[in-house]
C-alpha cells in the first residue's frame, strides 16, 4: 500500500506575519461593540523639519463593551469586520478620567 498523497507532500504552513498593534485613546463609545480610537503620532515637516502632530482614526471591535471615552487602549489589526472596522481592542492600558470620577462618586454615599 502506498501512503496517502497528502501525508508526505504537505508542507508546513508558512508562519503568519506579525499583526500591527497601536496604542490610542477611545474618542467615542456610542456604538454597540465598536469604539472610535484616535492614534496620535509626530512626523517631521518635509521641508522645515518641525515636528507636526498627526492623528489617525480607527474603528475597533470591543466585544464586551469594556472600554469607554478617555481610556487608553491597545488595538490590533484584524480581518475586515464591517465597512470601517479593521481593528480589535486587545487590552485596556489605562482607564480614563471619567471612570475614576464615576467610581469616586458611587463610593461616597450622601446622607
Amino acid at each position: 500500500m502506498s501512503p496517502e498523497p497528502n501525508a508526505s507532500t504537505k508542507t508546513p504552513a508558512a508562519p503568519r506575519s506579525r499583526r500591527k498593534t497601536e496604542i490610542g485613546v477611545v474618542a467615542s463609545d456610542k456604538m454597540n461593540k465598536t469604539r472610535r480610537i484616535v492614534v496620535e503620532r509626530l512626523v517631521p515637516h518635509p521641508k522645515y523639519g518641525k515636528m507636526l502632530r498627526r492623528r489617525t482614526v480607527c474603528h475597533a471591535h470591543d466585544e464586551a463593551n469594556e472600554s469607554h471615552v478617555g481610556d487608553t487602549v491597545e488595538i490590533m489589526e484584524t480581518r475586515p469586520l464591517s465597512k470601517l472596522k479593521r481593528w480589535r481592542i486587545v487590552r485596556i492600558v489605562r482607564k480614563g478620567a471619567q471612570q475614576a470620577l464615576a467610581g469616586e462618586g458611587q463610593a461616597a454615599p450622601q446622607g
